[in-house]
């Protein structure tokens, strides 16, 4: 059987991108039970509470869930068990000495796919947003919609809209 080609994303964390401004990203292998892929294969996936973190001298992901496999038996995995993130010596190195650094930044997983037939997992080295900050953030999308509307509006040669 040929070896699958492209990226087929299995579950991503929209969530991220929102609360953590990302500095760096990340591609990582994981260290999955064969039941663990048939799930992901079907789907079967979770994004929502999970972190990466350091635990002797590995990196490591927790809370990562994956559902059991509706056709396993007692070779079955644990669904939130920590999993093993597979990078370069010296990727982990650095990923080690920025989170702990001082500087108040933290690994999260931002999505989940599969690439060439391999589990992977975007990583991103972030720093959580404030309350004022996502503010900031969602007042300056509005804004640029709203001169994106303009531009469009001139292009068109419509008239101005008329002030709500």
């Amino acid at each position: 059987m040929a070896k699958p080609t492209g990226r087929t994303v299995i579950a991503s964390n929209r969530r991220a991108r929102h609360d953590y401004e990302v500095l760096k990203t990340y591609e990582a292998g994981l260290v999955l039970a064969g039941t663990e892929v048939k799930s992901l294969r079907a789907g079967y996936a979770s994004l929502a509470d999970a972190f990466a973190g350091e635990h002797e001298g590995e990196l490591m992901l927790y809370q990562l869930h994956i559902a059991e496999y509706g056709f396993g038996s007692w070779t079955n995995h644990a669904p939130r068990r920590t999993r093993k993130l597979l990078l370069h010596r010296v990727e982990i190195d650095r990923i080690r000495q920025r989170l702990r650094d001082g500087s108040g930044l933290t690994l999260i997983p931002l999505s989940l796919y599969f690439a060439g037939g391999w589990a992977k997992v975007e990583l991103a080295l972030a720093r959580g947003l404030r309350s004022y900050d996502k503010r900031q953030v969602i007042a300056k999308r509005d804004a640029d919609k709203e001169i994106a509307r303009a531009m469009g509006r001139h292009l068109k040669g419509r008239s101005p809209a008329r002030p709500r």
